[in-house]
């Protein structure tokens, strides 16, 4: 769950990789990696074997469950080079609200609908934030993870960079073995042991999963989503999630508005909001459900939005604001609302999203493939743009610019 577990330490990057791959040009999803041999991993194996039996694990259980372990070095060097960037907002919801998406996820819930009413009417939490969420974490099911999950954290854990938490993991992962809710075969997950539709980790699956297919198992990993959704409805009300009421919406700011009233520590009732000014994008007093915030992503020159007590639901499922606004937009969508009104600002190079699409485009027109053209510039776009530098023979320095694009006109 992208990892609120708690912290978007390894959340927003896992989501991001999540939300790429229908050709934006950013990092396809991990595939499953090969062990290797490691004594002292073996050894360490033995060593914790020891401790969790001794916490009630039974020998049957970690037979099983280490009958295939290894050792993983590609998880370490995912753990260590986990890049730290942030997209601007704009980035973020090109891919996490794409139309790829909302077309996915409208025939997501087309397919599931009386599995997702049912499981509103149980946990009154809105359908179409379940679906939202559902899609930025697994892009509705199609990567949940093929890494086998006691590798991954037994590795994590061995390395000893975060090995508490990774080890706390590891623990609640044959716990949950042992209770019989799944296989160590089919326990796969992402590098980080974020697992199923909407990627649990194991310790959020022990306090939040639920059976809601009624066969005895919390099968977050089957083809059928049913108990999976129903868990992240269930994670969502117990952090109090409020039906019915919005996660926020985008707003128009009076001239003059001070950017200093910003962010979620300035939060205020609705109405005096309303008293400034505020509206939204209709030209309505933004209506009143409890303290809000207002959030400015990208500074004066963006969208603005009011946020609300189930935004900080949401984000209790992943602390990141753009990943909260990534699900309440994409769940706006996904019932019909618009793209968001406001324009965004031109990037650090001068460049709008259209001219990075049409960047993009005209680089693929050449025969140098982008993967896609959603004006996101990743790692395919950038090694496009390598590509076609130097068959110019220009210098080779693989970013986008208004330069580039005019000479690809």
């Amino acid at each position: 769950m992208t990892i609120t577990r708690r912290a978007a330490s390894f959340g927003v990057l896992a989501t991001l990789a999540a939300c790429a791959g229908g050709g934006t040009g950013t990092a396809p999803q991990v595939t499953r990696v090969r062990a290797v041999p490691n004594p002292a991993f073996d050894a360490w194996v033995v060593s914790f074997k020891s401790r969790a039996a001794s916490r009630g694990i039974s020998q049957a259980t970690l037979d099983r469950a280490f009958r295939n372990v290894g050792y993983l070095p590609e998880v370490i060097e995912k753990d260590r080079n986990q890049t730290e960037f942030t997209r601007s907002l704009e980035d973020y919801l090109a891919i996490a609200a794409s139309d790829e998406r909302v077309r996915m996820g409208k025939a997501a819930m087309r397919q599931y609908g009386s599995t997702l009413a049912a499981i509103e009417a149980q946990y009154g939490v809105d359908q179409q934030v379940v679906a939202a969420i559902w899609g930025l974490e697994s892009k509705y099911g199609t990567r949940r993870g093929d890494i086998p999950v006691i590798s991954s954290l037994s590795t994590l854990s061995f390395d000893g960079r975060r090995g508490a938490f990774m080890e706390k993991q590891l623990m609640a992962a044959l716990r949950i073995l042992q209770r019989g809710d799944i296989t160590p075969e089919r326990m796969t997950g992402s590098w980080a042991g974020a697992m199923g539709h909407t990627q649990f980790i194991p310790t959020s699956f022990e306090a939040f999963a639920v059976d809601f297919t009624g066969d005895g198992r919390r099968d977050i990993w089957s083809d059928n989503p049913a108990d999976a959704l129903a868990s992240t409805a269930s994670y969502l009300k117990r952090n109090g999630w409020r039906q019915g009421q919005p996660w926020g919406m985008e707003v128009r700011l009076p001239a003059g508005f001070s950017t200093g009233l910003t962010g979620r520590g300035n939060a205020r009732s609705a109405s005096s909001w309303a008293t400034m000014g505020v509206t939204d994008v209709s030209g309505r007093p933004v209506p009143d459900y409890g303290s809000a915030a207002i959030l400015m992503p990208q500074g004066a020159n963006g969208p603005a939005f009011i946020t609300y007590r189930n935004f900080n639901v949401i984000l209790r499922y992943n602390n990141a604001e753009n990943y909260g606004l990534g699900v309440g937009h994409l769940s706006d969508r996904l019932i019909g609302r618009p793209p968001i009104q406001a324009g965004f600002p031109p990037d650090a190079r001068g460049m709008s999203i259209d001219d990075r699409k049409e960047l993009q485009q005209r680089l693929t027109a050449k025969g140098f493939d982008t993967q896609g053209t959603d004006g996101v510039i990743g790692g395919n776009t950038e090694a496009a743009i390598s590509a076609y530098q130097r068959s110019q023979g220009l210098p080779v320095t693989g970013q986008p610019s208004l330069d580039l694009l005019r000479r690809l006109r």
